[in-house]
């Protein structure tokens, strides 16, 4: 009875912590189309477009390709083999966009946004239309599948050019790090994601079901799908503003209450004790006065007297006796009688 009372505190802790003010998507960095962008953009397609060109004219990277082939790693390091069965579900449509998408979520509901599901959706939708194209457009057969030594094995009714595997991963572990809320974040999430995918690529190429020139462009096709979606923000915005939209007016059939936007509030600044304050206090709005201003504090009503004309007082808890003979100042003390001797 005691472990269940316990539990349900923590369950009640966990709410109450989730139930808190969301960050503000006001203050999440969105990704800007910036001239560096635009140059790796330019630069992966003129990689994508070398990597088609050499394929087609069947040049050493063709070749290439049959070396490793022929190479057979699966059966030079056979000892591996079961534990990337395994890791090249990283790279499988299916299973990591269901994960990814679970975090995603996750986010959209704490942030009270739908810009993380939203980006999600744009990035596997540009996916599965550029891949999905040039896939069935070249139409290359994999290596299990290919009919002549030394040949390209293009138009020939394949599905492997370029790997849907490396470009899954690059694109459905790349948009963690681009939708990262902080540079430190983004930074570690790129360098996860571009192992993971250099390993499900590799992976691949060791089970022999791709040629090491679809794993090269299958990673030129998944960065440049990351490299491009700072140009389908507004898209994005607008989506999830008509969503929104379309989410108040069904409340407002069922007789719910709209929710009412969340102002924004200046953030405050906290500072280590003893610092010296940066910014100037605000000035305060003038209040109006609704009694009569009374007078200094140092000036008392009534005639002005002198010190020598005040009656002496002695301090409260002063141990020194009042003296009732003590004349005020300016006044002659009078003479004393002299004794005789």
């Amino acid at each position: 009875m005691r472990t269940e009372r316990n539990l349900t505190r923590r369950l009640d802790r966990v709410f109450a912590r989730l139930d808190r003010e969301p960050e503000r998507p006001a203050h999440i960095d969105v990704p800007r189309m910036s001239r560096h962008r635009v140059v790796l953009f330019t630069a992966t397609l003129a990689f994508y477009l070398a990597i088609v060109w050499a394929v087609m004219i069947t040049s050493w990277l063709v070749r290439l390709d049959w070396q490793v082939m022929f190479f057979r790693p699966y059966q030079q390091w056979p000892q591996i083999h079961a534990f990337l069965d395994y890791y090249v579900v990283l790279g499988q449509r299916g299973p990591t966009a269901v994960m990814v998408a679970a975090w995603l979520g996750w986010r959209s509901w704490r942030q009270h946004t739908l810009r993380p599901l939203l980006t999600l959706a744009t990035s596997l939708l540009l996916l599965n239309i550029t891949v999905g194209a040039a896939k069935y457009g070249m139409g290359r057969l994999g290596p299990h599948y290919a009919t002549v030594i030394g040949s390209n094995e293009m138009g020939l009714g394949g599905d492997i050019f370029p790997s849907g595997h490396t470009a899954n991963a690059v694109v459905t572990w790349g948009i963690l790090a681009y939708l990262a809320s902080t540079p430190r974040a983004r930074r570690w999430l790129s360098a996860l994601s571009a192992i993971t995918s250099l390993g499900v690529g590799l992976t691949t190429v060791y089970l022999g079901t791709h040629w090491l020139s679809d794993v090269l462009l299958g990673w030129a096709a998944g960065l440049l799908i990351l490299l491009a979606l700072p140009w389908f923000e507004p898209l994005i915005a607008r989506a999830e503003t008509a969503l929104f939209d379309l989410r108040d007016r069904w409340r407002a059939r069922r007789g719910r209450p709209v929710p009412e936007p969340v102002v924004p509030v200046t953030p405050v600044v906290l500072r280590p004790r003893g610092a010296p304050a940066e910014q100037p206090a605000p000035a305060r709005e003038p209040v109006a006065m609704t009694r009569a201003s009374r007078g200094p504090a140092h000036l008392a009503p009534g005639p002005h007297m002198t010190r020598s004309e005040r009656t002496p007082v002695t301090p409260v808890g002063s141990r020194r006796p009042p003296h009732a003979d003590r004349l005020p100042r300016g006044t002659s003390q009078p003479a004393r009688p002299v004794t005789g001797a």
